[in-house]
């Protein structure tokens, strides 16, 4: 086994979220949140009829939360459905818009804090951040440490929050996951050998759903990942239950 293969096996597979909620049910409130984050590129774009200017790195933020709300208006309802290729779109819109988040997050706290540091030299810091350590300093000046522990709180509280969203996200992953296992254990249940024969799961060639886009489509997703994706073990011990059940 590869280091590459490993690591896909060590990530997470959480069974439920918080070991109470269905990961059906979980994925469909953790991507409901989502949409109602990215229902703010809609009002931002709308400040756009007010007169409002809005600076390139603002037109693309909403820009990209509008076509993030788009394509989860169209995945959600595969929820229930649980169809294999959807379901895997969304795990992969959503783990990479939590990178993308994440990012964003790291490089703004950077600028933060070495713009802290720069007063020397004002026209390096980015307007943004110039402005939130101006008023930072006048609220140091005025209440002291008092400003220091709220910072130190407000870095808490989104180390956190980036933590339980990368947790949604694993849960995300692992309903999708449990969708295409399950498709896969039924192909095996109906021929036992194909599992041995291609690494494309349920989306192989010849297969309902290894037809057209949406098969390319889910080849080209269980690719990247394919130890997490598709445990053979976990395939062969499925259809085994399947098929007495």
């Amino acid at each position: 086994m590869s280091r590459f293969t490993s690591l896909y096996l060590r990530v997470p597979r959480p069974r439920t979220m918080f070991g109470i909620i269905s990961l059906q049910t979980a994925t469909e409130l953790v991507c409901l949140a989502l949409a109602f984050n990215k229902v703010t590129g809609v009002y931002g774009l709308l400040a756009i009829l007010t007169g409002y200017q809005l600076s390139l790195m603002q037109l693309s933020t909403y820009l990209y939360s509008i076509a993030v709300l788009v394509a989860l208006v169209y995945l959600m309802p595969h929820i229930r459905r649980q169809s294999p290729v959807e379901c895997l779109a969304l795990a992969w819109l959503y783990m990479s818009d939590t990178l993308l988040t994440i990012f964003s997050t790291v490089v703004f706290g950077l600028e933060w804090y070495f713009a802290s540091g720069a007063s020397e030299n004002p026209e390096n810091i980015p307007a943004m951040v110039k402005e939130g350590v101006e008023t930072l300093q006048k609220e140091a000046a005025q209440h002291g440490s008092a400003v220091a522990q709220e910072t130190a709180f407000s870095m808490a509280m989104i180390a956190t929050l980036t933590l339980v969203r990368v947790y949604f996200g694993f849960v995300v992953m692992a309903f999708a996951r449990e969708v295409v296992q399950r498709h896969m254990q039924i192909v095996v249940m109906e021929a036992p050998v194909y599992v041995d024969q291609t690494s494309d799961g349920p989306f192989g060639e010849g297969l309902p759903d290894g037809e057209g886009r949406r098969g390319r489509l889910g080849r080209m997703m269980v690719r990247y990942g394919n130890g997490y994706w598709l445990d053979q073990d976990e395939i062969r011990e499925g259809s085994h239950k399947l098929e007495h059940a």
